[in-house]
């Protein structure tokens, strides 16, 4: 952050911390991320809904892409997985 770069990328950022500690972290982040292009690889369902655009990769080919309202609407891989999520929390 130091350097001040345009583009940051962030592998797994939370993925160590419990749900709560993630969030926290996650908001925390939020001003020092602001007016930048992030790239998060996230598996955390929590951490992909609160992008801009979300890329669904599966077997090393992007098969999804959109916000969360639109894959939500195109009921496909991520809207199935975000509702079995949605029904363990």
């Amino acid at each position: 952050m130091l350097a001040d770069p345009h583009t940051l990328i962030l592998d797994e950022a939370t993925s160590l911390l419990d749900q709560k500690a993630a969030k926290h972290l996650e908001a925390s982040l939020g001003a020092v991320l602001s007016g930048r292009t992030v790239i998060a690889i996230a598996h955390r369902l929590q951490s992909a809904h609160d992008a801009d655009l979300i890329a669904v990769i599966e077997e090393g080919k992007i098969t999804e892409w959109g916000s969360h309202d639109d894959l939500m609407k195109a009921d496909g891989a991520y809207a199935k997985l975000w509702r079995s999520w949605r029904d363990e929390n």
